[in-house]
């Protein structure tokens, strides 16, 4: 494990390793909880399309070819992935689809988080024991994780509060997908930088919004921002549709 590269070897994982995988040409990437035994439990959409619904970034993902046969159910773990989609547990080569294998990182230092451009690989919060992130996935697996959204309720966002607890209890915000985050953190590095208009030339404002982007991520981080509250996984289910309930929560603890 690195700096530039979470690559991991499926013989090295343990259960309750967070792990993920990229998708059509690094556009995106699946995340799901190792259980043991060669098998996964993920947050997906039908046919393996982790997206939302009606955004322009759904449109385009779901245009693009699937990356494996999604017609006959999987001869190992029997998925049938022109049906199933929620919370659900597969095998490490169904989840895969063909991709490599990553290892999520968690407590990790914010210089090593910086120096990992990419969002979605790490985060500074630290993870709960094994016994609480197998409790989680296996009780999500039968409850569920309420409706998919591709930048508030996603794949990353299912895992990570597998292996932390921890929901966002604001309207306003993203969820606690450091892809998402990335994406909203290049758009206000672009966009939303009052110190773009002090800079001259190409050099000064490639670096002022290199640094946006990357304070932009930092603070985004679920390891650092405030407007989080840890929710036992037994009243997830009933908040998950209800950010009044996660706040009020929020408000007891």
């Amino acid at each position: 494990m690195g700096v530039l590269s979470n690559k991991v070897d499926p013989q090295n994982l343990n259960p309750g390793d967070h792990i993920y995988s990229w998708r059509q040409a690094y556009i995106y990437a699946h995340h799901g909880i190792y259980i043991g035994d060669g098998m996964v439990i993920h947050f997906t959409r039908a046919a393996d399309q982790e997206i939302g619904a009606g955004t322009v970034l759904d449109r385009f993902l779901f245009s693009l070819p699937p990356s494996h046969p999604i017609d006959t159910p999987c001869q190992r773990c029997g998925r049938d992935r022109t049906r199933k989609d929620g919370v659900i547990s597969s095998c490490l080569d169904c989840f895969l689809s063909g991709g490599d294998l990553y290892l999520f990182e968690y407590g990790v230092s914010p210089a090593f988080f910086l120096a990992k451009a990419r969002g979605g690989t790490c985060t500074l919060a630290t993870s709960n024991p094994t016994e609480q992130v197998l409790h989680r996935a296996f009780f999500l697996l039968e409850n569920g994780f309420g409706g998919y959204h591709v930048f508030k309720n996603n794949c990353e966002d299912f895992a990570i509060y597998c292996k932390t607890g921890l929901l966002v209890f604001t309207n306003m915000s993203v969820g606690r997908s450091g892809q998402a985050a990335s994406c909203f953190a290049a758009a206000s590095a672009l966009v939303s930088s009052p110190l773009r208009f002090m800079t001259t030339g190409i050099g000064g404002l490639s670096l002022v919004g290199c640094g946006m982007y990357c304070i932009s991520r930092l603070v985004s981080d679920i390891g650092v921002r405030r407007d989080v509250t840890k929710v036992p996984v037994e009243k997830l289910v009933d908040s998950l549709d209800s950010p009044a309930k996660i706040t009020e929560m929020a408000k007891l603890d």
